[in-house]
């Protein structure tokens, strides 16, 4: 065994975590429905860009052992093998959960060989009026190739036997703008009834196929290698290149087939064949294709009781009573925690900032913005005013290029300055600048993030934020952007850490100098919580202090190549995973740092990516007040004996035990944001007491 756990493999172990949460029967029933949902979202990007990564090392001979001594066709191997396995119990718990619903809230997903009679005639008038009409049946023969087939869309392969016995076969791709499922008159009182379209289509094949029976037909899914590749250095028009490549995205070669549990073998072995997949290749599925839809049945109206008591973000402690954003970030930094804090002071920020005479320039770098952004709109009102408006829109955030790339050409169209993306670079920092003249001088005020300018996922994600107008900040933003907009690279940030240029260096300095502390027998401590641990500089780095007596204590959500607990390696080195209501995202990282207790927030995670192709920021935290919250949120966390999970040295992970009493750190936090605004109520009535009232409290 080596000192490194394999990246795929530990990702994997990452969404068993989450495969667990929908097993759990601890969870309400319609979050452990959530949780199977993004199980299924989770495997599909994983197979789309890590698995194909894999397949193409295969494909090209690649021959060289990863850090943890395995070889692409040694980690495939083992990605088939736990794969398989998760799919199997994601779709036992489907199943499970399925057959036991409450009385009030009986859902039923009726199998062709279940449809009564007053349903099949519900549904020969459905396919009749519907479906029918938009249907393409795919002959497949000597003049005819197999038709190329869509990445992630659900298809019906068709065996056939014409009046002379011959047989042939068909595809039939069940249409996507169609919603899939249908509901039937239910057979059973009180029960809702659903059958799937797919089934629809298998019932009425027929149809399809005149003077031809119908001998054998299953519904199957294709899974494609998604993950974009285009030179970049060549590309005169990056916006161009990247969409001619998105039109490929449908096309590349196939990773994964998905088909019906039971399926013919003969129809198995004719799409082997035709999309050239292997057995290991094949996952054969005992329920429904593509669980995500399972969102729209958690997102149903009425059944509230089934889910987490809904977490409503509460206005944030630190602006509680602020009437003025500009002044009160004057006074003092603000920091801001999310979602139990709510995330519409960002947004008020760029709103006010856009419509303020005073404010003369706003800039801003975007990766993931939502579909109806009021950021971005902000920003197109800001140009509009004739404000002098730049943003960073990362048109290469993957699976969100083509919603980046429509708000882009918005943004200019309104008059700003909008930069793509630099080449071999993701900008991935959250970072925005406003330049406003105020009554004594211009003054540059700046947020900075761990999260995204996202006004939905800030509602679902934990991040951090802060409000600052510290000159040294402000100086350091404006480098930033103006490397990010011109060319050369910054000289002497003073406060702020950026990749590729100087935030990994930092960090191994920083551990570097907790090991030192800590031979010279002084006290040494590192808290670091980020969503994924992969570089293995870094990673030996802390095998290095831990060994030399450092405690180190790591909060990594998702993959972690570092193995915990290894005699004279990592014994001081503990690991926890936290997979709760809300999705864990923010990056903090603390060091004793002989009594100084340094504190940084960051965009980035300590993997290759973020340290050498991506631009990211670390800054740290200075106001003494903020610094104390940030590591009171550490050790909040570090005490989760609900959610959290420790790992073992090999990989495998399992729930905190023995603890005296349960606690779950995200809950803590909904009640902790919500008595903060209580307080400041409770408070504000005290202070504004009728006269009479007090009176009466002096009299008696």
């Amino acid at each position: 065994m080596t000192n490194f756990i394999n990246r795929e493999l530990s990702w994997l172990e990452f969404n068993m975590r989450v495969l667990q949460e929908a097993k759990s029967s601890q969870n309400p029933l319609l979050e452990r429905i959530k949780y199977l949902s993004i199980v299924s979202s989770n495997l599909d990007e994983f197979f789309m860009v890590r698995v194909a990564s894999i397949q193409d090392q295969i494909n090209a001979g690649y021959d060289k052992k990863d850090p943890s001594g395995l070889l692409p066709e040694e980690v495939m191997k083992q990605i088939s093998a736990r794969a398989h396995s998760m799919v199997g119990q994601q779709y036992k718990v489907f199943n499970q959960i399925f057959n036991s619903f409450p009385d009030d809230l009986r859902l039923r997903i009726i199998k062709t060989n279940e449809v009564t009679g007053e349903q099949e005639e519900f549904l020969s008038e459905y396919y009749t009026n519907n479906l029918f009409p938009v249907l393409t049946p795919m002959a497949v023969d000597s003049s005819r190739p197999f038709p190329l087939v869509r990445n992630k869309s659900i298809n019906i392969a068709v065996l056939l036997e014409n009046e002379e016995g011959g047989t042939a076969f068909a595809t039939v791709q069940v249409p996507a703008a169609i919603r899939r499922f249908v509901e039937m008159p239910s057979s059973v009182e009180g029960e809702r009834q659903f059958i799937l379209l797919e089934d629809i289509m298998k019932l009425h094949l027929n149809s399809l196929f005149p003077g031809n029976r119908c001998v054998g037909a299953a519904a199957y899914r294709i899974t494609r290698n998604a993950d974009l590749s285009f030179d970049e250095e060549e590309a005169s028009d990056l916006l161009h290149e990247l969409e001619k490549s998105l039109k490929k995205r449908q096309w590349g070669e196939v990773i994964r087939l998905e088909i019906e549990g039971g399926a013919d073998q003969n129809l198995i072995a004719i799409l082997k064949k035709f999309l050239h997949v292997s057995a290991r290749q094949i996952y054969k599925i005992n329920g429904p294709f593509d669980l995500t839809f399972l969102m729209k049945l958690y997102n149903v109206e009425g059944f509230e009781r089934y889910k987490y008591e809904k977490h409503i973000p509460q206005a944030p402690a630190s602006l509680l009573g602020c009437e003025d954003i500009f002044a009160t970030i004057r006074d003092r930094d603000v920091f801001l925690h999310h979602p139990f804090e709510s995330f519409e002071p960002v947004v008020d920020f760029i709103e006010q900032s856009a419509a303020d005479d005073k404010v003369l320039a706003i800039k801003q770098t975007l990766y993931r913005v939502s579909g109806d952004s009021p950021i971005v709109k902000a920003l197109a009102a800001a140009a509009e005013r004739g404000k002098q408006v730049t943003v960073l829109l990362e048109v290469k955030a993957r699976f969100d290029e083509e919603n980046n790339i429509h708000w882009a050409k918005r943004l200019e169209q309104a008059g700003c300055h909008v930069i793509y993306g630099l080449v071999g670079l993701k900008t991935h920092c959250k970072v925005t600048l406003v330049v406003r003249q105020d009554e004594d001088k211009i003054r540059r005020y700046v947020h900075l993030g761990t999260g995204n300018y996202n006004d939905i996922t800030a509602k679902l994600y934990t991040d951090m934020g802060l409000f600052t107008c510290n000159e040294y900040f402000g100086a350091d933003a404006s480098s930033v952007f103006n490397t990010l907009s011109g060319y050369g690279r910054p000289e002497n940030l003073y406060k702020l850490e950026m990749a590729p240029l100087t935030l990994k260096s930092r960090v191994i300095e920083m551990i570097r100098a907790e090991a030192k502390n800590a031979e010279k027998g002084g006290k040494a401590e590192i808290i670091a919580k980020m969503n994924s641990l992969v570089d293995t500089d870094v990673i030996e780095e802390l095998y290095r202090a831990s060994a030399a007596g450092v405690k180190i204590s790591l909060i990594v959500r998702g993959i972690c190549c570092l193995r915990p607990g290894l005699k004279k390696v990592s014994e001081n080195i503990s690991v926890r995973s936290i997979v709760g209501q809300f999705l864990e995202h923010s990056r903090i990282f603390y060091f004793y740092s002989g009594g100084r207790q340094e504190v940084m927030l960051s965009s980035a995670d300590w993997m290759p990516r973020n340290f050498e192709r991506r631009i990211e920021l670390m800054f740290p935290i200075e106001d003494r007040e903020i610094k104390q919250r940030v590591l009171s949120i550490l050790q909040t966390i570090l005490s989760d004996t609900v959610k959290a999970r420790l790992m073992m040295a090999d990989g495998k992970y399992k729930r905190v035990s023995g603890a005296a009493q349960k606690f779950n750190s995200q809950e803590f936090f909904c009640a902790e944001a919500k008595n903060a605004v209580k307080e400041y109520m409770q408070d504000i009535r005290l202070q504004f007491k009728p006269l009479e009232d007090n009176q009466k409290d002096v009299e008696s």
